[in-house]
């Protein structure tokens, strides 16, 4: 299993929110560059960042930050947020980003994520999956869609994605741990066509990666629990097996 740390970049900082709520924005580094760093130190091979400007301007806000880390660092950068478009996902791409993270658009535009997986291939795209009660959000998680979390997931499987990133709304910034019943029914749905789930909201504990472990979930993302001092990088990279890919 593949650990995940997270950088969250709103207006240039480095920030974390509490289930999706922008008006909870904390931040929680003074330096992006130092902080991706020091996850290369840890041992970490990816890291997660989430332009949150970009999911509510509905464009690449930070994408500068995002090549940045590609750039200087030996992590693979896997970014999502505002990517609306081919041509943004492209520019992300040739940028030395190397997945990117298609959320409200596999819901509002199916064909848009089936076309970017046609261009740069499954190893590149992953589609965000973000659910409260089952149901996915979308537009930075402003809106609650009608569509259900499993159905999506088969909708954009046979469109080619094999990479899923699951969030439990509810759950995330508040280290209550993650949800692991649906996050193992997704994986177990997805697992037919050769899908992989990687989860985020709640982690808190080494134990929570121990459970995902078990449950066969390809990643998780760590992001409140690191910078709160509840989960030390390091162990939970060995934990999940030096982050080496299953």
């Amino acid at each position: 299993m593949i650990i995940f740390p997270a950088i969250d970049i709103k207006n240039g900082n480095c920030v974390r929110l509490t289930k999706g709520d922008f008006s909870t924005v904390e931040k929680v580094a003074d330096s992006h560059m130092d902080t991706a760093r020091s996850f290369v130190e840890a041992g970490a091979t990816w890291i997660h960042m989430i332009d949150l400007d970009g999911a509510k301007l509905k464009k690449p806000k930070n994408s500068d930050i995002f090549f940045e880390v590609a750039k200087n660092t030996s992590l693979k950068v896997q970014v999502g947020g505002g990517i609306r478009t081919l041509e943004n996902a492209e520019l992300y791409i040739k940028g030395g980003v190397s997945r990117v993270i298609l959320g409200s658009v596999a819901v509002e535009n199916p064909e848009l994520v089936r076309a970017a997986v046609k261009e740069f291939g499954a190893e590149r795209v992953a589609v965000g999956i973000d659910a409260k009660n089952g149901l996915v959000a979308t537009n930075g998680w402003l809106e609650t869609s009608e569509v259900n979390f499993i159905a999506l997931a088969r909708e954009m499987g046979a469109a080619g994605v094999r990479y899923f990133i699951f969030t439990d709304i509810d759950k995330d910034g508040t280290l209550s741990r993650p949800n692991h019943v649906k996050t193992k029914q997704l994986q177990n749905e997805v697992a037919a066509f050769g899908g992989n789930v990687i989860a985020s909201g709640g982690i808190k504990t080494i134990n929570n990666i121990i459970t995902l472990k078990k449950n066969n979930i390809y990643g998780a993302i760590c992001g409140k629990s690191l910078y709160s001092g509840t989960l030390d990088l390091k162990k939970a990279i060995l934990k999940g097996c030096n982050g080496k890919e299953k």
